[in-house]
């Protein structure tokens, strides 16, 4: 199996948790992440070459800071309404169904391409509890009918955002507002000049992948509904031990990137309520 576009940015993702599970003080630590991608290496149907998924290193720091980041998040939202739906989209490869602690009244469903789910389903096991898988694309118009709408929701959605026509993704935070009766949406984005800059990643060229939703500020995220409000809004530099790499050119980058506004908010987190 060869993945691409797209779908190929998950092995980016991946390998950067792995990586972070095996230094010596991982930030994220997910076992789950590096048992998952040493499967994938001694599968002979795989078409893998980890160190040619776009990642030098030192890069996995910040792949495992951000994911950290949107856990604790999600996490916050959990405590406080411990009876939920989480719909985690474009869950790729992803555990965190295993690292975010959720109690037996949380309903969990995975998302993402068919496929997706397929290979999912053979490489990471499934959390206890109430657990789902779901394949589809996210952007389907139908795909929502088949969740409950019974209660509060809990929507993550790491690494899609910049991955959806603009309209298509304002269509789809629109649908989940008017599906659930209260919630939050939990996620990452990239700023215009991020959109821009990502465009020219290693990881991006090698995958084909297309960029296009920028978001510069909540006023852009609280338009698409009325209901919706932005809670939390940070840039990657606000998060704590964020650094662009942890290599010497990385932490002087993280330095001067910090410094200067376009560059500073090129990657921000957001949890949106309703």
């Amino acid at each position: 199996m060869k993945l691409t576009g797209v779908q190929a940015t998950l092995l980016t993702t991946l390998y950067g948790r792995a990586m972070d599970a095996l230094a010596d003080k991982p930030f994220l630590g997910d076992q789950h992440a590096l048992a998952t991608m040493r499967a994938i290496e001694a599968d002979p149907d795989f078409e893998v070459d980890f160190g040619n998924v776009g990642l030098r290193p030192g890069d996995e720091s910040a792949v495992a800071i951000r994911a950290a980041h949107i856990d604790v998040l999600a996490r916050e939202f959990l405590a406080a309404n411990p009876v939920t739906t989480v719909l985690h989209l474009a869950c790729g490869l992803d555990s965190r169904a295993h690292r975010v602690e959720h109690g037996q009244d949380v309903r969990w469903i995975d998302v993402d391409y068919p496929e997706i789910i397929a290979l999912r389903k053979n490489l990471v096991p499934a959390p206890p509890g109430d657990y789902t898988a779901l394949g589809t694309s996210v952007t389907d118009p139908d795909w929502l009918a088949e969740v409950p709408a019974d209660g509060p929701v809990l929507v993550v959605a790491e690494g899609l955002t910049m991955y959806l026509d603009t309209a298509d993704g304002r269509l789809l935070f629109r649908r989940l507002v008017e599906h659930f009766p209260s919630g939050a949406l939990v996620f990452d984005s990239l700023s215009a000049t991020g959109v821009k800059l990502s465009k020219r990643a290693k990881a991006i060229k090698m995958s084909g992948a297309r960029l296009d939703w920028a978001i510069d500020g909540p006023q852009e995220l609280e338009s698409i509904h009325p209901d919706l409000r932005c809670a939390v809004a940070l840039n990657a530099f606000d998060l704590e031990g964020f650094v662009v790499s942890t290599t010497l050119a990385g932490r002087l980058a993280t330095r001067v990137f910090g410094r200067i506004p376009a560059l500073r908010n090129m990657l921000s987190l957001y949890r949106l309520q309703w």
